[in-house]
């Protein structure tokens, strides 16, 4: 967390523009933190090949203890460019651990919304790395 502000914030004085517009950086900040932990810890020279595992019973719908975060990242960018929102919801729900009621508030949506998309999103996302673990 304390990488994240830091991100956040940086040097200088923030403005932001809302509640909205700070949970959303703030995810942001985190899946960037995640997502370079990762690679790096894939790195030759600090473990090899081994992915960086996270819980993540709240994100799949498929039952299993952990996640390749490169794999969600990798499958988190081909959503965002099919859908946006659908992927802003991932981001604010996961990475951010913002609830039904706040991501809708963040999104300027109704929870009944972001419901059928964080649905969406789970399957699609479980879909997609399924399908890069055979190729």
């Amino acid at each position: 967390m304390h990488e994240a502000y830091l991100r956040l914030v940086g040097a200088g004085p923030v403005g932001w523009e809302n509640r909205a517009h700070f949970f959303g950086a703030a995810a942001r900040a985190i899946r960037r933190i995640l997502v370079d932990r990762a690679r790096a810890r894939r790195s030759a020279r600090r473990g090899g090949e081994r992915p960086l595992r996270l819980d993540t019973d709240a994100l799949l719908a498929a039952p299993g203890p952990s996640l390749d975060l490169l794999a969600l990242d990798e499958a988190l960018a081909k959503l965002a460019s099919i859908d946006a929102q659908k992927a802003r919801v991932v981001e604010l729900r996961f990475f951010g651990g913002l609830g039904v009621d706040e991501t809708a508030e963040a999104l300027g949506v109704s929870a009944s919304t972001v419901d059928r998309e964080w649905v969406f999103a789970r399957a699609w996302l479980h879909r997609a790395m399924s399908a890069g673990e055979r190729a």
